[in-house]
């Protein structure tokens, strides 16, 4: 067994792997740029070496330097994680040749595999089905045209070295095809300096599951479930689970079986994945194997028991693999929410800047329930603009789908981030949707089910209950320890008086105290709006993040964030601010006028930090609806900002190449 491994990798996968070295007695070796110097597996890590500026292409990307690294410090291998160097042939080579070895595939599987048009073929030959298209290199937007017309509408255009979603366009109809054959080809420059793409047949309504396997290099092969991963947003996965809850073990077994023909015809030793699409009638086809850990490999290892890391790092050490297909029992459920640097509620877009405040809910094992947060922040860490925006995945565990699914949106209420924007509202709302809780999924839900993005859910009248009484208790503590401070007593300060009033934004309820008292721990009646009295029990004290009690039968886990004369209350997905307030102020808070909105119809601003790509625009120029105003790359992503309306240019006051920040103005309109 080795003594010393090298990760050549950041973040969660980076801290991932090490706990498992750890476990095993091995040592590990972190590297790092120059945005990571303070970064959480820096730290984790034995020993840290720094490889260069923070642009990846100058850092992670730079096999030489990882090489330098490992012969600095003895590491004897090197575990790439996923992303980066994970399925770069040349490195695996290079690595071989210097006495180091690879935590991962042989080359052959990775050049076999991890070319999306080589790899369709080898699986054509080994008889794993696969979805009609066209596998060779398409040159230009007229053969793409004209292929995209010979398959049939609709298509997909994919990168052929991608991955993360990556250079992947859909094609409804001949007028998109020109347009996705350009911008994949750009974005698969840019992420994987390839720019080759292929078309293949879209799958309507399709379904992502893919089935995990295991192999070493003594020819012993298995399959250990599967997993959906249906719940994407521009192809890139944002929840997954296992097992899934549309196969039928008859479907299960035969991808499994092909997934392990597959592995054994390309010689493959190591963790891999094979993904497949699978339509209504559970027909599946072959979509890539990703030669390499996927990052939603947890959810794989709480139903099956199996470290992943540890078994490939045993493979990689000439070691057999101790489990049999036998032996892999799948035992409950379990649900991954991939917590991203991005605003819901500005179509997703990429957010930057420090961790103020990171307090995930607690791990570990509770009653039926297991929670795990695979993680590289803490608080206080940057959250920069040059890497992909996944912060943490959090992962919930239950003996059922629905206890799974419940407790997730439990933890996700418990998890606090502030200081960036972040998807939290997003996936706690997703939690509640009654087509998710269902499993009726596809990998459209997303584009179905939010079509014009995600906006503030509005609260029904049950949640406007369960809000109001939250919001009551808070004041009545707050007062409570107002007059406590003051040496006030209670009954001259009005805490106790019966009748309230909660603004719950613009909306004024009224809420009557029944039986008890104002105190830590908290148990009172409450009527909301002249209904039935409901009894609330907690334990919260002012000041704490989160509010845990239960509101009559809801047990309840919110976030509190102080306001002006109030609190903001996120819970479920909502978002609600918060105003508890004798009648009489009530009445006086409805005559306060509401300060308008500053107009920036005129403006095009600039909706995330990010790298100026292209402006292909002048000024005095008038431009139609729809057409491209400015290319903005992201974290590794490009996004076209088009004009909403007909309009002229009359300013531009960026450039290609220009970094902006976020609200940045890129030009005026007249």
């Amino acid at each position: 067994m080795f003594k010393k491994i090298l990760i050549a990798n950041r973040g969660e996968i980076a801290c991932r792997v090490i706990k498992s070295a750890r476990r095993m007695g091995i040592a590990t070796v972190a590297v790092y740029s120059d945005a990571d110097r303070d970064a959480v597996h820096v730290e984790m890590a034995d020993e840290a070496v720094h490889i260069g500026p923070a642009p990846a292409a100058q850092s992670y990307l730079v096999a030489e330097k990882i090489i330098e690294a490992c012969k600095a410090t003895g590491a004897q291998a090197v575990h790439p994680g996923y992303g980066f160097l994970s399925e770069r042939a040349s490195f695996c080579e290079t690595l071989e040749q210097e006495g180091i070895v690879f935590v991962g595939p042989k080359p052959k599987a990775i050049r076999a595999m991890g070319d999306k048009i080589e790899s369709k073929k080898f699986a054509n030959d080994a008889r794993v089905s696969t979805v009609p298209g066209y596998l060779g290199v398409i040159e230009d937007a007229d053969q793409a045209e004209r292929i995209a017309g010979e398959i049939g509408y609709p298509v997909m255009i994919k990168a052929s070295a991608g991955g993360g979603g990556k250079g992947m366009r859909i094609a409804w109809g001949q007028a998109e095809v020109r347009d996705g054959f350009e911008r994949a080809r750009s974005e698969a420059k840019s992420s994987f300096g390839d720019d080759r793409v292929f078309i293949e047949k879209f799958i309507v309504d399709p379904r992502h599951i893919e089935i995990q396997v295991l192999a070493d290099a003594h020819g012993n092969a298995i399959y250990l479930g599967e997993r959906e991963c249906s719940i994407q947003r521009r192809n890139q996965k944002v929840v997954e689970e296992a097992p899934s809850p549309f196969l039928d073990e008859k479907t299960r077994c035969a991808m499994g079986e092909q997934a392990v023909a597959l592995a054994k015809a390309v010689d493959y030793q190591s963790a891999g994945t094979v993904e497949f699409i699978v339509d209504r009638d559970r027909n599946f086809y072959f979509l890539e194997m990703n030669t390499r850990l996927q990052v939603e490999h947890p959810v794989t290892e709480l139903i099956t028991g199996v470290d992943l890391v540890e078994q490939m790092i045993r493979i990689a050490a000439g070691e057999n693999l101790a489990i049999r297909q036998g032996d892999v029992k799948l035992n409950g459920w379990a649900v991954e929410s991939r917590l991203y640097a991005e605003d819901p509620y500005r179509n997703f877009l990429p957010s930057i800047g420090r961790l103020t405040r990171y307090r995930p809910p607690a791990e570990g094992r509770f009653g039926d329930i297991v929670i795990r947060n695979d993680t590289g922040v803490t608080e206080g860490s940057e959250i920069p603009m040059f890497y992909d925006p996944m912060v943490a995945k959090l992962c919930t565990w239950a003996p059922t789908r629905l206890e799974a699914i419940d407790a997730m949106s439990e933890a996700l209420d418990e998890f606090v981030v502030d200081g960036i924007e972040h998807n939290i509202p997003f996936l706690s709302a997703l939690m509640q949707h009654p087509r998710w809780r269902e499993g009726r999924l596809s990998t459209g839900f997303i584009a179905e089910e939010y079509p014009d993005g995600f906006a503030p859910m509005m609260p029904d009248d049950e949640e406007k209950a369960v809000l109001a009484c939250v919001g009551t208790v808070i004041e009545l503590l707050r007062r409570d320890r107002l007059d406590r401070l003051t040496g006030r007593l209670a009954p001259h300060s009005g805490v106790l008086k019966p009748d309230w009033v909660v603004r719950l934004d613009d909306e004024y309820i009224p809420v009557s105290i029944g039986e008890g008292m104002v105190s830590i721990p908290m148990e009172i009646d409450l009527s909301v709006a002249g209904g039935k009295p409901q009894t609330v029990i907690s334990d919260w004290r002012p000041g704490e993040p989160v509010w845990r009690g239960t509101v009559g039968e809801h047990s309840v886990a919110a976030q509190i964030r102080p306001i002006g004369n109030g609190a903001r209350i996120a819970w479920r997905g909502l978002s609600v601010m918060t105003r508890t307030m004798l009648p009489r102020t009530a009445e006086l808070d409805r005559l306060m006028p509401i300060k308008a909105a500053p107009d920036t119809s005129k403006l095009l601003l600039c909706p995330m930090p990010g790298l100026v790509v292209s402006i292909p625009v002048a000024e005095g120029q008038e431009v139609k609806a729809g057409e491209t105003l400015a290319i903005v790359e992201a974290m590794k992503m490009e996004n076209v900002l088009r004009a909403d309306r007909d309009l002229t240019v009359e300013k531009i006051n960026a450039k290609p190449g220009e970094s902006l920040a976020v609200d940045a103005v890129i030009m005026e309109f007249a």
